[in-house]
């Protein structure tokens, strides 16, 4: 890889370099904004006195809102350009959260959420297309798994930050702050990608994406990776959501909750190697089996733990979480047409994301009916339903 670089003029391998680096950056900030909510919606049910139904209805809105926007986002790109977007999205996104700190109850929040939803609905779509298109070829998958791993590194820091501000400050004041801060990496997108700029196709490749037809087998399998990740990306968010509360009734502090989703984000990070390699060794789909199943085995034993040990076993529950995401993420290439892909990552997300914004508000609703302790089993039963989702994929997957 270091030989080929050297042959590009430094130029191009500088704006290569800095496109990866600030994608990633919008990934960490995006997602560690996402995920700190599972910090606060304790303590939002606490101030504000809210049911678990609307807990996991504020996590809907939010996600429902980011699902949404993932293929209007790649569509507006056309006419404004990307870099603006993404900096725009951000400042909105950042916004939206900073304003929630004035808010006093359900409707304010839920609309302060709703906007940044809908700002960080254009991270994915807009950052995959600037990472994918920056570094086309040999060096996509490993330029696409770092951009990957950077969002997990804001699961990890931007939850632990919030986590020590509200401990010094107060959530009100730490929210504003992390809102502030989200507003300057809008600028800094503006600024770091102004350079950018998109060479054009040769003549042949262009060819060749007119004349690649769709592979009904494909097509299929494609739909059976759609599904999975539908199953996986709501049964993750919605255990997410409500992990907090669990560990809250083993006596687990507000400044503990966030090394507690430190602990399984930083578990996430590490899935996303550990189950490369192991997708390597023993298959794709028999990691999406071991991760799926390890996934169940874990929120059941979270159930019954004492608070020491259930803290103990968030990494591991972590890398059964997200490892599946990450190896289905980097499936969907190997299933579409090359003039199709930007449109399959857009459906991907859009499904998945959806998923992760309804499973909530569902399994909050049941949580209110039957309590937390009868949610968990149920939502382990529907992660096993994968396994026999992995047929139509047999066959199909260039390095299963």
């Amino acid at each position: 890889m270091t030989t080929a670089l050297a042959r590009e003029p430094f130029w191009r391998v500088t704006a290569r370099l800095r496109t990866l680096v600030t994608c990633c950056g919008a990934h960490a900030l995006h997602d560690g904004f996402s995920d700190m909510l599972y910090l606060l919606f304790p303590i939002w049910q606490a101030q504000l006195a809210l049911s678990l139904t609307q807990v996991g209805l504020l996590k809907t809105f939010y996600s429902g809102a980011m699902a949404s926007f993932q293929v209007p986002a790649g569509l507006i790109a056309d006419r404004i350009g990307e870099r603006w977007l993404l900096a725009l999205g951000t400042a909105v996104a950042a916004l939206g959260l900073a304003l929630s700190s004035l808010t006093a109850g359900f409707v304010g929040l839920a609309l302060c959420l709703l906007a940044g939803g809908l700002g960080s609905g254009v991270q994915h779509p807009l950052s995959s297309s600037l990472v994918a298109r920056a570094h086309d070829g040999r060096r996509l998958r490993e330029a696409l798994g770092t951009y990957n791993f950077a969002g997990d590194v804001g699961k990890v820091a931007v939850p632990a930050l919030l986590a020590v501000t509200i401990a010094a400050w107060g959530w009100r004041e730490a929210i504003g702050i992390l809102g502030l801060c989200g507003l300057v990496g809008a600028v800094a997108i503006a600024v770091a990608l102004g350079g950018w700029r998109r060479e054009p196709e040769p003549p042949s490749a262009a060819r060749t994406r007119e004349t690649i037809g769709p592979d009904q087998a494909r097509w299929r399998a494609f739909g059976a990776l759609a599904v999975i990740g539908v199953i996986d990306s709501g049964v993750r968010t919605s255990f997410l959501t409500f992990l907090p509360f669990l560990l809250t009734e083993k006596g687990v502090s507000v400044p503990m909750l966030g090394v507690a989703l430190g602990l399984v984000f930083t578990g996430g990070a590490i899935g996303k190697f550990v189950c490369g390699v192991i997708a390597r060794r023993v298959g794709i789909l028999r990691t999406v089996i071991l991760t799926e199943v390890g996934t169940a085995v874990g929120m059941l034993l979270i159930l019954v733990l004492p608070a020491l040990p259930a803290l103990a076993l968030l990494p591991l529950i972590g890398i059964a979480l997200n490892g599946t995401s990450s190896v289905l993420y980097g499936s969907v290439p190997e299933l579409v047409p090359v003039a199709r892909r930007a449109r399959a990552f857009g459906l991907f997300y859009t499904v998945t994301i959806g998923s992760g914004a309804l499973a909530p508000t569902l399994c909050g609703a049941f949580s209110d009916a039957l309590g937390l302790h009868a949610m968990v089993p149920l939502i382990a039963v529907v992660v096993l339903m994968v396994v026999p989702l992995t047929i139509p994929l047999r066959g199909e997957l260039a390095s299963d």
